[in-house]
């Protein structure tokens, strides 16, 4: 098996297109992204008591990646439309620089929520970088990465 034939969003010569999920069977789906930002201490202390001139952080960003979760297939070509049952989002300091972002996605559907769950934390990630931009530009988005993921015809996968 070449290369191209292994990636299910190409057909045999190469184009892009979506992948066919007619046949396959609904089933329960979960996926868990993150991602980590780096600001100064101070900058996070601000993020964490809520003190920053544009609000609340942590509603708006969790608004945000929630909203940009249900609109995955519009920003990603060659996603499926899902029907989405959940979507959480949360964050957790985890140095005196470092805030995690963290999404968990649902849904019963034909194909799976990976990009879901990244679209989420990334757009969340995007959300706190726009709100702490007065007090710190600095400030660095990284690690964006799938945790983990269960159900469908792969299984169960684990960072």
């Amino acid at each position: 098996m070449d290369a191209v034939s292994k990636l299910t969003h190409l057909t045999a010569s190469g184009e892009a297109k979506m992948v066919d999920i007619t046949e396959k069977e609904a089933t329960h789906r979960t996926a868990e992204a993150e991602a980590r930002i780096i600001m100064q201490p101070d900058t996070l202390d601000l993020v964490m008591s809520g003190d920053l001139p544009k609000g609340d952080v942590f509603s708006t960003a969790r608004i945000a990646g929630i909203q940009a979760c249900k609109r995955t297939s519009e920003l990603i070509p060659l996603c499926h439309p899902l029907p989405l049952t959940n979507v959480e989002i949360s964050f957790t300091r985890r140095h005196s620089n470092c805030l995690q972002v963290r999404a968990s996605c649902q849904v019963r559907a034909q194909t799976g929520v990976e990009m879901e769950a990244l679209t989420a934390v990334s757009v969340a990630s995007l959300t706190i970088y726009d709100m702490v931009k007065a007090v710190e530009k600095g400030v660095i988005i990284e690690n964006i990465a799938l945790i983990s993921k269960q159900g469908g015809k792969s299984g169960d996968w684990q960072r």
